[in-house]
């Protein structure tokens, strides 16, 4: 069935479903979307379909919903035909969302909201553009960036476009994620949402955006050309060697709980597009207050269809689902072959896209971290913790630590399989920043205005000697050696590696571990402030992954010989070139580790660990004809002298030349 604005020739066929409204209309309004000039009252096709045909309308019309029926909140019905409605398949809206009480009214008590409302503008669909496979290499570098606080203040970027989607096209901007190597951005959420009721009277806005209305229209903030700036940045990025993959939230809407607003999906069929309890209450497997019903056909097909609308008309390469056990629940249930995770699959527009799934959500048997089917890469927050306690200090923890640099099998290596599926990353949006971890031991949300009590306690994070900011130049260094070990560790991983947008030049929150109310210079990436010697660093390390294989391989680390080669695909070594024994293994204060990496050219490259504070002399098995030397330029790395204490090192094995030979003697 085709929904939302079809524009022909001859006007526009409007069509939208409900199982349970007794009368639908469309109402439409003149160009400036301030005033009502029609209302029109839709005619049921079957199969809830309720649809009309205007003749005379064309493209830019400006229109919404509305619809009558019963009104039984405790029942989950929301009917109101004074309540304005978003088209659930608008591709645009006019304006951005703004919450205002009046949207959430009761029936009883409310007036006309389509003063509050955007209004859905039709637009015809654009010319499908040439299919390209995804411009993204397994075991590539994943750019998680909030399109709005990125460029918020790049001072090469110009000032009308700082904020938005087209920025991302900026030279600037495209030379600096070329030079980390990034292989692609993952916007943050980039369609419409609206603000959640508590934010407004605190002075407080989303800056995130994980509070959608609908899923296909792009936020007017972010994108004021609409789709056709989200498809040019695309191709600029993807000329550029960078691949865009998407954000999206199917789980909630910004309708809320109970007692918040009726904007869409509420208003047009609650019971079908929400999951309930058997009480009749809105399930809330998401902490937002609802859950999308993703089992239901309907909803289904939505999601589908929304997820074909950006991969046939922005190219975007790929996409990451926002709490997507929601997307697999049928009956509240997860199951791993759900018939949406197997539909998105199968589909031909989406089967060779990039598939990432935040594999956790707030419901019953929510951590399903590993239980998603291939091709889903996850997001790893196991990955995660462990490196932190490693570098935290943390006892027995050595284990955990190369289990993850190995790829994580303990989480994706079942039936056999070879590869991981694993996204590794250290610090991402929802958290402390990558500088945040190694500057507090506490999270310092008092900016959110909810006393500190939102946001996680167990950080897994230490502050060197004092707690924020300092002028301390010894903690200083301590900090940065700490979040340059973080990065090493994090290019040093087999699978997917994440890296979120300013944490290689030092971004601070102030300690803020759940920023998402914070649309200022708390969340605003300072560019002018920037660490250059960090960046330069992450730049090498990047180059260093590029350009030796092994290191961004996704198949699991074994031990064995890899392919074409007769040494082994990695040895684990103590500081003194010796494999570890069980004693190692199992020694709770061992905090130095060598991982000695090799690939089918029969190259070998070393990973020196010291998680310790101490110095260390690291020692490394001899090849006749060859010697060890620093992988990267910038580590002045002599292994006949002590290393630093809480470092990372890398060595290369090369032949010995000729002439080095003859200068030697």
């Amino acid at each position: 069935m085709t929904l939302g604005a079809t524009i022909t020739p001859e006007g526009i066929r409007f069509a939208v479903w409900s199982s349970s409204a007794r009368r639908l209309w469309v109402s439409l309004f003149d160009e400036t979307g301030a005033r009502e000039t029609d209302r029109l009252e839709l005619r049921p096709e079957g199969e809830g379909v309720h649809a009309l045909f205007v003749s005379g309308l064309g493209e830019g019309t400006r229109y919404g919903f509305r619809a009558d029926g019963d009104y039984a909140p405790e029942h989950g019905l929301w009917f109101d035909p004074n309540k304005l409605l978003t088209d659930p398949y608008a591709v645009e809206i006019d304006r951005p969302y703004q919450y205002h009480w009046r949207l959430a009214a009761k029936r009883s008590e409310g007036a006309d909201t389509s003063p509050l409302m955007p209004k859905t503008v039709a637009r015809a669909a654009p010319q499908p553009l040439p299919g390209k496979p995804p411009l993204f290499q397994p075991g590539g570098l994943i750019y998680e960036l909030n399109v709005r606080s990125f460029t918020k203040l790049h001072p090469d970027v110009p000032a009308a476009q700082r904020g938005t989607i087209a920025a991302l096209a900026h030279p600037a901007v495209v030379d600096h994620l070329k030079r980390l190597g990034v292989c692609a951005v993952e916007l943050m959420p980039v369609t419409a949402s609206i603000d959640e009721r508590h934010l407004p009277p605190l002075g407080l806005s989303n800056a995130w955006g994980y509070n959608p209305v609908t899923f296909m229209a792009l936020d007017p903030r972010l994108a004021p050309g609409g789709l056709r700036e989200l498809c040019g940045t695309v191709a600029v990025l993807r000329e550029a060697g960078i691949g865009t993959i998407l954000d999206l939230v199917f789980n909630h809407t910004g309708e809320s709980d109970r007692l918040g607003p009726t904007l869409s999906l509420r208003g047009l069929d609650a019971l079908a597009y929400y999951r309930h309890l058997p009480d009749g209450r809105l399930a809330n497997d998401t902490g937002t207050g609802n859950t999308v019903a993703c089992d239901h056909p309907v909803a289904r097909e939505m999601v589908l269809d929304t997820l074909r609308h950006f991969a046939l008309y922005a190219g975007v390469d790929g996409f990451r689902f926002d709490l997507a056990p929601v997307l697999g629940r049928v009956d509240g249930a997860f199951d791993p072959d759900a018939p949406l995770l197997k539909a998105i699959v199968d589909d031909p527009l989406l089967a060779d896209r990039v598939l990432i799934a935040e594999p956790w959500d707030i419901g019953p048997n929510g951590y399903q971290l590993g239980n998603f089917r291939p091709p889903y890469r996850e997001w790893n927050d196991r990955y995660r913790d462990d490196v932190r306690r490693f570098w935290r200090g943390d006892a027995g923890v050595i284990g955990a630590l190369a289990t993850r640099l190995a790829g994580s099998s303990d989480l994706f290596g079942g039936a056999g399989r070879p590869t991981s599926r694993t996204v590794n990353f250290i610090a991402a949006h929802d958290g402390m920043t990558l500088a945040d971890i190694v500057a507090y031991e506490r999270k310092h949300n008092d900016a959110n205005g909810e006393h500190n009590r939102d946001g996680h306690n167990d950080n897994l994070s230490w502050n060197n000697g004092a707690e924020g900011e300092t002028d301390d130049a010894a903690i200083g260094k301590a900090r940065f050696d700490d979040q340059c070990a973080l990065l090493a560790t994090l290019f040093a991983s087999r699978g997917i590696i994440m890296l979120t947008a300013g944490d290689e030049f030092r971004r601070t929150q102030k300690g803020n571990n759940n920023a998402y109310a914070q649309d200022n210079a708390i969340t605003w990436l300072d560019w002018a402030g920037r660490d250059r010697a960090l960046e330069q660093y992450t730049s090498s390390l990047a180059t260093l992954r590029r350009a030796f294989p092994a290191l961004a391989d996704i198949r699991f680390l074994t031990g064995e010989p890899a392919d074409g080669s007769e040494i082994p695909d990695v040895a684990w070594l103590t500081e003194t070139g010796a494999p570890l024994g069980e004693a190692d293994w199992n020694d709770a204060g061992r905090h130095r580790l060598v991982m000695l990496l090799g690939d089918a050219e029969g190259s070998r490259l070393a990973v020196l660990i010291n998680g310790d504070r101490r110095q260390c002399v690291f020692s490394l098995p001899a090849r006749a004809g060859f010697e060890w030397r620093p992988a990267i330029d910038a580590q002045q790395v002599d292994l006949e002298r002590p290393l630093p204490g809480r470092s990372v090192n890398f060595m290369i094995e090369s032949r010995i030349t000729e002439a080095r030979m003859r200068k030697g003697s």
